[in-house]
């Protein structure tokens, strides 16, 4: 497995990274009339499946949503077998009433936080490497 497993080094070199842009999360039965390259994340539950993607893509399918997030990357490689990671910027978060949905992909942690809360966030993670 790659990527950086030792969490003081995640934390101090995590080098947050605030992608443009508004993010939904939507659901929908089937993705068949949706260009694949304009979904962000894919996630089939039993329910439904969840898609995230750019506000105005959403809005031009007319799908609905009730949260309008930003989207942080953390750029650090994280290894999906860290351990402590999500709970420490997460408790930070928390501990300002800043609510975060996170996704680890292979490489990276990718954080979606209220677009009002994008300023404080990036703030509170950016102390991690202080």
């Amino acid at each position: 497995m790659s990527g950086e497993k030792n969490l003081e080094t995640l934390l101090k070199t995590m080098k947050p990274h605030h992608n443009a842009g508004e993010y939904v999360f939507c659901t929908v039965e089937d993705v068949k009339k949706i260009d694949l390259n304009d979904i962000l994340l894919l996630f089939r539950e039993q329910e439904n499946i969840t898609i995230v993607l750019k506000k105005e893509i959403a809005d031009s399918l007319l799908l609905d949503y009730s949260f309008i997030a930003s989207w942080i990357s953390l750029t650090v490689h994280s290894s999906l077998e860290a351990v402590g990671l999500t709970a420490a910027f997460s408790n930070a978060l928390a501990h300002e009433g800043i609510s975060c949905n996170v996704v680890a992909a292979y490489y990276h942690d990718h954080i979606f936080v209220d677009q009002k809360d994008c300023d404080a966030a990036m703030r509170i993670l950016n102390a991690f490497s202080s």
